[in-house]
C-alpha cells in the first residue's frame, strides 16, 4: 500500500492503493470526458526564458532556496538559440507548449515581446505564457504572438496562499483575467501544499469565477531546504483531478508528473486528464522511461499523440534555415544544435537526429 508519496522513490504501480472515494470519482470523471473530448493525450512541455524571478519567497520553489540563482536576471537569462530550438523540437515531434514562463520580471517588457515573437514565428502558432501579471496595453501588444495567459496560482486558499507566495497575491491575476478579452485562460496549481480535499472549494470557486478554459495540476515535488518533505499520494492528487473534471466537463487538465512518478500516467487518463507535462521529453527521448509512459497512456484507452520514442532524421540545418526569423537567430540555434544533440536520450540519438556536424 502507498501510505505517503517519498519524492526519492519511485512510484511503483502494484504498490499504488486507491480509496473506494477515488475511484468512483475517477469512474465519473472518465465518463465525464469521454462525453466531451476524443481519445487522444499527449505529452507536453513548457519553455523556460530565464531561471530567475524577482520574488523569491514562494516557499516551496527552488529559488527561495538557491539563492545564488536569483540575484541577477542578465546572467540567468537562457540565449534565444537554446530557447528556440526548444520550440522547433517541441514543433517536430508534435509536442505541445503548455507556455513559456521564466519567474517574474526576467527582462524588459520589449525584450520578452521579441522572445514571445519569434518563439511563435518557429513554433508556427500563437503561444500560451505564464509570466506574471500584465496591463491591458501589454496584452494588447503581446494578442498577435499570444492565445492565451495562464497565472501561476499554486493554491487558492487565500490564507495558505498568503504564507506559500507572500510576494504573489491572488488579487492582481484576478484582475487580470476579469480584463482579458479574446484570450484563453489558464491556471497552475499545486497539490499537496497544504490544502485539504476539502480546501478544493476554493479552487472550484475560482475556476467558475473567471471562466478558466486550462488548469495545469501538479502534484508538489518536495526542494531540499524547502519546508516540505512529501508530496501529495497518487490517491490524494488523483482525487482533486477528477473532481475538477466532474466539475468543469469541457476544461483542460494537464496534470505533472516526473520520472518518479511516471508509473501514474495510466491513471492520470482514467481521471480525466488530456494530457502530461513535466517528463523529461529531451533527456529521455527513445529510452525506456518514455515508452513506459505512451505504454501507460494507451493501456488507459487513449491514443497517444506525438513522438518520444521513435527514432527519426532530420536535416535541422536545412529545417531552421527556412524558418522565418531572423539570421542572427538561425545562427545561434545552428551554434547550439550540438549541445542539445546531446541532451535527446543521453547521446545515444545523435545520428539519427541530424544529417550533419552542426
Amino acid at each position: 500500500m502507498q501510505e505517503e508519496y517519498n519524492p526519492d522513490d519511485f512510484v511503483e504501480l502494484s504498490k499504488v492503493e486507491l480509496s473506494s472515494e477515488t475511484q468512483e470519482l475517477m469512474e465519473k470523471a472518465s465518463a465525464v470526458y469521454a462525453e466531451h473530448f476524443d481519445t487522444s493525450a499527449t505529452a507536453g512541455r513548457c519553455i523556460f526564458l530565464s531561471w530567475y524571478c524577482s520574488i523569491a519567497d514562494c516557499d516551496f520553489c527552488y529559488r527561495s532556496v538557491i539563492k545564488h540563482k536569483q540575484g541577477n536576471p542578465k546572467k540567468a537569462k537562457r540565449s534565444m538559440g537554446s530557447v528556440l530550438l526548444e520550440a522547433l523540437f517541441s514543433k517536430t515531434f508534435g509536442w505541445p507548449l503548455e507556455f513559456i514562463t521564466g519567474g517574474l520580471a526576467i527582462m524588459p517588457f520589449p525584450e520578452l515581446v521579441e522572445h514571445i515573437k519569434t518563439i511563435s514565428e518557429v513554433y508556427g502558432e500563437k503561444v500560451w505564457i505564464n509570466l506574471g501579471e500584465f496591463s491591458e496595453s501589454q496584452i494588447e501588444e503581446l494578442r498577435p504572438y499570444v492565445k492565451g495567459v495562464c497565472g501561476s496560482m499554486e493554491t487558492l486558499h487565500p490564507t495558505l496562499h498568503d504564507k506559500v507566495c507572500p510576494s504573489k497575491p491572488i488579487k492582481p491575476y484576478s484582475d487580470m483575467f476579469k480584463k482579458l478579452k479574446g484570450f484563453r485562460r489558464a491556471i497552475a496549481v499545486i497539490v499537496g501544499l497544504g490544502d485539504s480535499y476539502s480546501d478544493i472549494h476554493y479552487l472550484l470557486d475560482f475556476i467558475k469565477e473567471h471562466e478558466i478554459d486550462r488548469i495545469t495540476m501538479y502534484p508538489l515535488k518536495p526542494v531540499k531546504g524547502s519546508p516540505y518533505s512529501k508530496g501529495p499520494t497518487t490517491d490524494e492528487f488523483l482525487k482533486w483531478v477528477a473532481r475538477v473534471r466532474i466539475e468543469f466537463p469541457t476544461i483542460e487538465i494537464v496534470a505533472g508528473t516526473n520520472l518518479r512518478r511516471t508509473e501514474e500516467c495510466g491513471l492520470y487518463m482514467k481521471a480525466g486528464v488530456n494530457a502530461i507535462t513535466k517528463f523529461p521529453l529531451l533527456k529521455e527521448f527513445g529510452n525506456d522511461s518514455a515508452k513506459r509512459v505512451k505504454e501507460l497512456i494507451e493501456g488507459a484507452g487513449r491514443v497517444f499523440t506525438g513522438n518520444i520514442s521513435e527514432e527519426v532524421d532530420v536535416d535541422w540545418v536545412s529545417v531552421i534555415n527556412e524558418l522565418p526569423i531572423d539570421g542572427e537567430y538561425k545562427k545561434q540555434m545552428l551554434d547550439t544544435m550540438p549541445l542539445y544533440m546531446e541532451k535527446f536520450g543521453g547521446k545515444k540519438k545523435l545520428k539519427v537526429l541530424t544529417h550533419c556536424e552542426c
